[in-house]
């Protein structure tokens, strides 16, 4: 009975630090089409979408967060790994897995769209976005600059 409830207290842990993760990822890329949006005159980014609400985030299947531009579209898809936390696709333990696509109808027509993968990861207490490209094998934190590398290869 107690090892049942320290389970249940941990996937309830788990699923609020993932809906935090979420949140706080959205939050970035929500200050980034702000940032780009203030420098701009003619056309805007989009973000969708513009929250997540506490029963809108799914465990049990992909969520999305799309920023696009004139048929530009950066796509985040996130994804809860299949243990509560884990190390399979990256040293640190995380708590949510993304994949991040950045294509536009140049990139469609040849097939050629790339792909990195994003993980917040449990760093003291707290979730911290990092970045991984199995292409070139670099990483790091997730910010506006990386973000901003990303859209610029579709523009």
């Amino acid at each position: 009975m107690e090892k049942d409830d320290q389970l249940a207290r941990q996937k309830a842990e788990v699923a609020r630090l993932r809906l935090e993760a979420a949140r706080e990822l959205l939050a970035l890329c929500a200050g980034f089409v702000a940032e780009v949006n203030s420098l701009l005159t003619r056309t805007r980014l989009e973000l969708a979408p513009e929250r997540i609400a506490d029963d809108a985030f799914e465990e049990q299947r992909p969520n999305l967060i799309q920023i696009h531009v004139r048929g530009r579209l950066l796509q985040i898809e996130l994804e809860a790994p299949e243990e509560l936390i884990s190390t399979e696709n990256f040293r640190i333990p995380y708590v949510l897995e993304a994949a991040v696509r950045a294509f536009n109808q140049d990139l469609l027509d040849r097939n050629s769209i790339e792909e990195q993968c994003l993980f917040a990861c449990l760093e003291r207490d707290r979730v911290v976005w990092h970045y991984f490209d199995a292409r070139t094998y670099q990483a790091g934190l997730v910010d506006q600059n990386y973000l901003m590398s990303l859209l610029e290869r579709v523009l």
